[in-house]
């Protein structure tokens, strides 16, 4: 008795580590070479900020007016936003950097990285890793102190090079994105269960922040599932969402979950297999993320036919609820999407964009 009991308690401990374990990033993520640009440049060559020639840049080529900058007030009366280190290039009209890195051919990846405008209220952050490339807007600022930003991309050869380049011309040739700290981390596609038809339903695969990043980490809009640097999620929205981590918010359940940020701006969707006029089971938790995001919040959610309102009152103690709805497949994909109904900002900075958060979504079949 008392031996299949120990056996017993044993195995309960077994399971409960490797469930520990089976959530943990399995893959750290690491700074490219150089990557927080804190390996200075010759002095010979930077006349005042600017980069002189092609391999100024240490660990990196560059194209165009680069600037090597400094965080902090600058002349003028601007501010760069520079978190992640002490120094920072700045893209200019036209410029870019780029550096080939080692990766594994058909692997999924996310570059991650700290960048913010500068000036100009539409700049854009042009990244590439050939045959992919995508446009990241700036013109919204979520934090002062600058985002984090994910994006994601598919390993074709053992080699990538890797570009960031800003593709707009500002009457201020000096405009252009701030870069300061840029990482890469491998991802695996999340698949489907036989108890739950969504991919990645607890957000246990995404994004981590190298950067110990207390402002959670941006996933740009217009990202595909395929790609995506939050797996098996599209973001279909004009603004980004947030991925959030337990170290640095509350989370309901695991390591991460998803804050809606900006409103009906801000949505991710999933399509599921379905069978046609089957009756599934959707179950899904809403939060704050105890970031001094307040009020009254509401999720909608939109599944074949039915759409599904969950209202929620934050106090900013990151606590949640869970709900259930039931809904009606109509087709062999069902598409399923989720946004916030409302703009919200921190109390304690208005400047900083926040909303409710999103968590372990189940959907499976209602059995006659």
């Amino acid at each position: 008795m008392a031996a299949t009991l120990i056996t017993t308690l044993c195995s309960a401990l077994l399971f409960a580590a490797s469930a520990f374990a089976a959530l943990q990033p399995r893959v750290p993520e690491a700074y490219l070479q150089n990557g927080n640009f804190e390996e200075m440049p010759n002095p010979r060559d930077l006349k005042k900020t600017k980069l002189i020639g092609k391999y100024a840049l240490p660990k990196w080529e560059i194209n165009g007016l680069v600037e090597y900058v400094s965080g902090g007030p600058q002349p003028g009366g601007m501010f760069f936003p520079v978190t992640h280190g002490i120094h920072a290039v700045r893209l200019g009209n036209e410029a870019s950097i780029s550096q080939t890195i080692k990766v594994k051919s058909g692997q999924m990846y996310a570059l991650i990285l700290g960048a913010s405008r500068t000036c100009a209220q539409d700049e854009v952050l042009r990244i590439s890793v050939p045959p992919q490339t995508g446009d990241v807007p700036l013109q919204t600022l979520y934090n002062l102190n600058g985002d984090v930003i994910a994006w994601g991309f598919k390993a074709t050869s053992d080699i990538a090079k890797v570009t960031f380049h800003n593709p707009g011309v500002q009457e201020d040739p000096a405009c252009g994105p701030l870069l300061d700290a840029i990482a890469i981390r491998e991802f695996y596609p999340p698949r489907p269960t036989r108890v739950n038809l969504v991919k990645n339903p607890g957000f246990e695969e995404g994004p981590f922040p190298i950067f110990n990043s207390t402002n959670g980490v941006l996933v740009p809009p217009q990202q595909q599932d395929l790609m995506s640097p939050l797996p098996g999620w599209i973001i279909e929205s004009l603004k980004a969402v947030k991925f959030i981590d337990s170290k640095h918010f509350n989370v309901p359940f695991g390591l991460g979950a998803v804050e809606l940020v900006a409103g009906r701006e801000s949505a991710i969707a999933q399509i599921l297999r379905t069978v046609t006029n089957k009756v599934y089971n959707i179950t899904f938790s809403v939060g704050d993320a105890k970031n001094g995001c307040h009020g009254s919040m509401m999720v909608e959610a939109f599944a074949a036919k039915d759409t599904f309102k969950v209202p929620y009152k934050s106090e900013g103690k990151g606590s949640f609820k869970t709900v259930s709805f039931k809904f009606k497949a109509i087709a062999p994909r069902t598409r399923l999407t989720f946004y916030s109904s409302f703009y919200h900002t921190r109390i304690d900075d208005y400047g900083s964009l926040c909303g409710p958060v999103l968590d372990r979504v189940i959907v499976f079949p209602v059995v006659a």
